[in-house]
């Protein structure tokens, strides 16, 4: 990917909801989105801020961590799922080991590879907002 802005068809950046517990992760998640590019819409860490977030509908895909706090993030993909929104599950859960709001969703085991992420995102992106990697 080329160090430039994540842009969308229309010259806006990607914006990305990062919606994950763990701080060092969500840390090192968020730093690895903005040095490829893309924009951070919001980082949420538990199940009510990531539903105000996901209401406020600023951003472009989500990065959903099925565990938040020993809380199912369940809601999210629901919410995620009525509105239309492009989004990746991240997990150290095996998939049938997830809640059934998450099942047809693209899934990532923790740990991921970084390049693994921007792949997914860019699969579950429209094609005219994909992120052209280098």
């Amino acid at each position: 990917m080329t160090p430039d802005k994540a842009m969308l068809g229309n010259a806006l950046p990607v914006r990305i909801l990062l919606i994950e517990d763990e701080p060092i992760l969500a840390f090192a998640l968020e730093e690895y989105l903005l040095e490829t590019g893309f924009e951070i819409a919001g980082v949420a860490g538990r199940l009510e801020t990531a539903l105000a977030l996901i209401n406020n509908g600023d951003f472009d895909a989500v990065v959903l961590d099925a565990n938040l706090a020993g809380v199912s993030a369940a809601p999210a993909a629901t919410a995620l799922r009525a509105r239309g929104s492009p989004f990746i599950v991240i997990s150290g859960y095996s998939s049938d080991q997830q809640h059934s709001a998450f099942q047809g969703a693209l899934c990532l085991q923790k740990p991921c590879q970084p390049a693994d992420l921007v792949r997914a995102l860019n699969s579950v992106l429209p094609a005219q907002k994909s992120v052209t990697e280098a």
